[in-house]
């Protein structure tokens, strides 16, 4: 018995021992990956991500900033969901004026890999307004139900909208003249090539850019650098105009039939590049191919079709699955019109390579070469319905490897006009340059900051919340910025009035605030000052 009392004695006080010591049993929260761009490609980007780790290396974080390129940051991202947090953008391109695409993005539907959700955020009552505003075509109750969805999203925190970065493009004004000038897109807009009109005898417009497409694969691109290529020379049904409202294109006539049911007759007398006549049956096949090849990326345009039907001469009718409010001004103004009799004999579409890519289009302009890192050029396509408006015979597009040689290449008369936005140092001297008109508009995209909730310790929203708490966007604006932006509040921008939520939850930086946060949900902290996980 006396054996026996005395290793229960040993058992108990060690046992006392890891109860009173509170710590035994917690681990150290691991280091955190923050992944940016290089400092060449995005110098906001890049300091921005160090003024994070700053932040939250103050409340015992350990971070490890890794900048790297922009492409392996969209793979990682986008394909492999290989990442801790990282900071990317989302370009306010016209289309996404209406809230559906951004919403989209926060949607537990869009998860999987390559789809717009990486970092997996699911809430099923943010799912649930989700489809009933995509079903709602009564604009003030749509519009009730996306204020929601924005105070739902930011109280979860399951990202940190960082900044709302001011557009500001610039052009040579001795060269061209009547460029169209976008919200949210500035300069660089699809309507640019169409209207602008030569002053000199120079009749190629030359744009200058730090950034190539990703690819040139209409069913594989996820970059903005190449959808804003690519939208010239391949035709839509619908192109938004430069006042948002949505232009019948390929599509001749537009025709509601009832709620989920909408009839296109196509444009007569089109062509392809290649002179082939674009029919109902391309425009068919089109949306069909995406539908069977199931791109994640794209899903969101097609998943509310359930199936385009050939009617007669040159009508096609959509039949969706319910109602869908954004139909036109969305999915029938984002997928391009492909030549049936060159995909249809291409089974597995992601797999081509760079040299097997189609590139015929029957946009109004025509794809002309393309040296990878280096130039890009389309010429216009004179068989086109819009050709006759248009003054230019073709536009070259110039990569530079940074912000800094596109900047260079416009002073010097490289280039006509910048694809990318000035940095904030650039933006005084090129206004003292009296062959340089600078062009500025808010941006109704954003800056993200986006969490893998996949992982530890972002999967409790307290660690979100905190975080937000720890990062100074003021000395973003005021220093990085210099004051040419915003804070970022809403996946929803302010100048996209109508659609923003001003009243969500905010996250100003207070590092007392996100102490206490931490500690209510159980935080603690080693005798270095490094966070671990509660004790369990």
């Amino acid at each position: 018995m006396k054996t026996i009392s005395v290793h229960w004695a040993f058992v108990l006080a060690v046992v006392m021992v890891f109860s009173l010591s509170g710590m035994v049993f917690a681990e150290p929260v691991p280091e955190i990956e923050l992944i940016t761009t290089t400092e060449a490609y995005d110098p906001i980007r890049y300091e921005s991500a160090f003024i994070i780790a700053e932040g939250w290396e103050q409340l015992g974080f350990q971070v490890n900033v890794r900048p790297m390129e922009f492409s392996t940051i969209l793979e990682r991202f986008y394909d492999e969901q290989d990442f801790d947090a990282t900071i990317l953008g989302w370009s306010g391109r016209v289309e996404r004026l209406d809230p559906q695409h951004f919403l989209g993005t926060l949607h537990g539907g869009q998860i999987d890999l390559g789809a717009n959700n990486p970092g997996g955020y699911v809430n099923p009552e943010y799912d649930r307004l989700f489809e009933a505003q995509t079903r709602e075509f009564e604009v003030e109750r749509r519009r009730e139900m996306v204020l929601e969805m924005q105070a739902i999203a930011a109280q979860d925190a399951p990202l940190d909208v960082l900044y709302y970065r001011d557009e500001v493009n610039a052009y040579n004004h001795e060269r061209f003249g009547n460029f169209v000038i976008m919200a949210g897109e500035a300069l660089y807009n699809e309507w640019t090539p169409l209207q602008v009109e030569p002053i000199t005898e120079k009749t190629v417009l030359t744009i200058g850019t730090p950034q190539e497409p990703d690819t040139i694969n209409p069913l594989a691109s996820t970059s903005v650098w190449g959808w804003k290529f690519m939208r010239l020379y391949y035709d839509k049904l619908v192109r938004l105009s430069p006042d948002i409202e949505p232009v019948p294109w390929a599509a001749e006539e537009l025709i509601p039939v009832n709620d989920v049911t909408l009839d296109v007759v196509v444009r007569s007398g089109m062509l392809f590049h290649d002179g082939e006549p674009v029919t109902v049956e391309d425009v068919k096949f089109t949306f069909d191919y995406y539908i069977e090849n199931d791109f994640a990326y794209f899903r969101p345009f097609f998943a509310p079709i359930e199936s385009v039907e050939v009617l007669n001469g040159n009508t096609v009718r959509f039949h969706l699955k319910e109602p869908y409010a954004p139909l036109i001004t969305v999915t029938l103004s984002q997928l391009p019109i492909l030549p049936k009799h060159i995909w249809e004999a291409i089974d597995n579409p992601a797999d081509l390579a760079p040299d097997q890519i189609p590139t015929v289009g029957s946009g109004p302009f025509m794809f002309d070469r393309y040296d990878r890192g280096e130039y890009k050029r389309i010429v216009t396509f004179e068989d086109h319905f819009s050709a006759g408006d248009i003054k230019i015979d073709a536009v070259e597009y110039r990569v530079y490897a940074d912000s800094e040689g596109v900047f260079t290449g416009l002073i010097t008369g490289e280039i006509d006009m910048t694809a990318w936005r000035l940095e904030p140092g650039q933006i005084d001297l090129a206004e003292r340059e009296e062959h340089i008109t600078v062009v500025s508009v808010p941006d109704f995209g954003y800056y993200h900051l986006t969490y893998n909730l996949r992982r530890k310790p972002f999967d409790d929203v307290a660690v979100r919340q905190a975080l937000s708490h720890l990062i100074d966007k003021e000395t973003m604006i005021t220093v990085l910025l210099q004051g040419r932006g915003e804070p970022g509040t809403s996946v929803i921008a302010p100048i996209n009035a109508f659609w923003h939520n001003p009243d969500v939850v905010r996250y100003p930086y207070d590092p007392e605030r996100a102490r206490e946060i931490l500690e209510e949900a159980g935080y603690r902290w080693d005798d270095e000052g490094r966070i671990l996980f509660p004790a369990g």
